[in-house]
């Protein structure tokens, strides 16, 4: 797909913005929230809370819309509405991108979700800028965001970490990057354009789970740890699960700001590449190097596009310690995502111990079997003599 013909450049957050028609098939999930739950710890408006209250009366219900909610990543959302008590949910589906529901939040997912972009032949930014319309006349006040820690771009020169008030530098050989970035901007102008208007954007590090790793976060998981190790870059990886619950704390608190969303710490390229039980190749010279991935992916030989390359180059690490700050905690450490969320063969979990008991018992198996095969060919011989 050539995705260059919806974009617009953006960089250190300037964004020549064009004009967007919606357009092919989506999906629309309408929540509604029962508004005695904000008196719960935690919640906007509580003392223990510095998020803003979601609807002006309290006697209200708050409705929520969500966009992109059949996707893995959108069905862990709905499911952990449904299951909260200070929540009703009702899930509608949509052939067109229509809001025709009145709300007070509309959590946006669509945009993060690269599969059905790319099955769809469809760009981020398209259909955002109506969904803002109906949104907005359907009474909407606060927007989440699903956005990614991409729009940082990964450059050399990147601080460690990136922290949400780094400048945004897309790669401009990413294009899905540089949408996100063009959908972060639209949403940041529908919030200057109005009174009492706030919006969550979360930027999470690549999210899998077992059943939901994009093709996107499969390429990026098997394109780091590939070189020495002097050359790779450590990584992160979130799992779904803790994406979602930062998701439903964002439209409880309401919160007004960006927030990165990443597990602690990172896993270093050693650990990849064990993870993935492959050896380290060899680096070739920058310009060789491009020239042979450039063939490996035009004769499907290689999982890394040419757009994806700096990510797997140069260091993106961000802090999550601002969602921290409010209340967010990560439960699923990078290894355990990548574990889960790849083909990684489960024996790499081990612990150094539990592996040198299982290759003594293989070794034990071995020797037994050994002996029971000689004893047996030993009868043999001796039946024929």
């Amino acid at each position: 797909m050539d995705w260059g013909n919806h974009q617009t450049q953006c960089e250190h957050r300037t964004i020549q913005q064009g004009f967007y028609s919606a357009s092919g098939d989506g999906n629309v999930a309408c929540v509604t929230m029962s508004a005695t739950s904000l008196d719960e710890p935690g919640f906007a408006g509580s003392p223990h809370s510095d998020g803003l209250l979601l609807n002006g009366s309290t006697g209200d219900v708050i409705r929520v819309v969500v966009s992109g909610g059949q996707w893995p990543l959108g069905r862990r959302v709905i499911e952990l509405l449904k299951a909260d008590g200070g929540f009703e949910v009702h899930e509608v589906n949509q052939s067109t991108d229509v809001i025709d529901a009145s709300l007070d939040v509309f959590i946006h997912l669509a945009p993060g979700d690269h599969d059905a972009l790319v099955e769809r032949r469809r760009s981020a930014v398209i259909g955002t800028p109506e969904l803002l319309q109906a949104a907005t006349v359907q009474g909407a006040k606060h927007i989440v965001l699903l956005s990614s820690a991409m729009v940082y771009g990964a450059w050399p020169n990147n601080p460690i970490p990136l922290t949400e008030d780094t400048a945004l530098r897309p790669d401009f050989g990413f294009a899905f990057a540089r949408q996100l970035a063009t959908v972060e901007q639209l949403v940041d102008d529908w919030r200057e354009s109005g009174d009492d208007r706030s919006t969550t954007v979360l930027r999470p590090v690549p999210a899998m789970a077992a059943d939901g790793a994009s093709s996107l976060v499969r390429a990026l998981a098997a394109g780091m740890g590939g070189r020495l190790g002097e050359d790779d870059v450590p990584a992160q990886f979130l799992h779904l699960d803790d994406l979602a619950e930062a998701v439903v704390l964002a439209t409880r608190k309401k919160l007004n700001g960006v927030y990165n969303v990443a597990p602690d710490g990172f896993v270093r390229s050693a650990r990849v590449r064990s993870l993935w039980g492959m050896a380290p190749r060899l680096r070739l010279p920058d310009r060789m190097s491009e020239i042979v991935s450039d063939l490996r992916w035009r004769f499907q030989r290689g999982p890394i596009p040419p757009g994806l390359r700096p990510y797997v180059r140069s260091t993106w690490l961000v802090s999550n310690g601002r969602l921290r700050a409010e209340g967010w905690t990560p439960t699923v450490t990078n290894e355990q995502a990548f574990v889960e969320g790849t083909d990684a063969k489960w024996w790499t979990m081990l612990t150094p111990k539990r592996k040198q008991e299982i290759a003594l018992g293989a070794m034990v198996t071995g020797i037994l079997a050994a002996v029971i095969t000689v004893l047996v060919a030993a009868r043999k011989y001796r039946r024929r003599h």
